[in-house]
């Protein structure tokens, strides 16, 4: 889906810019192109599990120190 915005009559190269941009923003083509860059590999089935036992794990860790005050109570 290409975009085109042309400059018109007695606009500054800024404000063309601007218009520019905006509407890239509006459009979501800076959002899709992102999302395809920046994607990450698939984790196999044996790491999602590992990864989520070492949540859990990390959980139950942070609930325990939470209950024996260790955590949480000293913020400022």
């Amino acid at each position: 889906m290409p975009l085109e915005v042309k400059k018109q009559p007695r606009e500054t190269s800024q404000s063309l810019l601007r218009r520019f941009q905006k509407s890239i923003q509006e459009s979501g083509i800076l959002v899709r192109a992102r999302k395809i860059r920046f994607k990450g590999k698939k984790k196999s089935r044996d790491m999602e599990k590992e990864a989520a036992l070492r949540r859990e794990e990390l959980k139950r860790e942070y609930e325990k120190l939470k209950k024996l005050g260790k955590l949480g109570s000293s913020r400022k």
